[in-house]
């Protein structure tokens, strides 16, 4: 028969037949799960941002990120997003004055991406309604070139 699973003829060891063997080999599926799971780590502080927008580049250092921050998003069509919900126009205040203070009463602290194509007046005006809420420490979010210039 076919790859001798079922021969029913005498083998080497006195008589026996060969038993089709059934077992699992589960290491190519580890393989693959630690795979998956390298890729997923490396991926998912990239699906924080998740209003796709254009931002502008410099050559800064990157900032750490502190796991009590807010995210304020403007699009280049001026549509505002506090996290990754759409605002509707003058509700950046509301949502600002139910953020919770943190232990020690501070608030946290509030990362502004905005578009690169925006008008800078826009941003200034977001800007200032953050400081109306009560929110001074505010990080601007850029992209970070690779290039070397001079």
């Amino acid at each position: 028969m076919a790859m001798g699973l079922h021969s029913r003829g005498r083998g080497k060891r006195g008589g026996r037949s060969r038993a089709p063997m059934a077992e699992i080999n589960v290491t190519p599926l580890v393989d693959v799960m630690l795979v998956l799971l390298i890729i997923f780590m490396v991926t998912a502080p990239l699906l924080k941002a998740a209003v796709p927008i254009e931002l502008p580049e410099t050559r800064a250092k990157a900032m750490s990120e502190e796991a009590d921050q807010v995210t304020i998003t403007i699009r280049r069509d001026g549509t505002i997003f506090f996290e990754a919900s759409e605002l509707a126009p003058g509700e950046l205040l509301e949502r600002l004055a139910a953020v919770p203070r943190g232990a020690d009463g501070k608030l946290p602290l509030v990362t502004l991406r905005a578009d690169k194509a925006l008008d800078y007046g826009r941003v200034m005006d977001v800007m200032g309604e953050l400081n109306r809420a009560g929110f001074t420490s505010i990080s601007l979010v850029t992209d970070v070139s690779g290039g070397s210039g001079s």
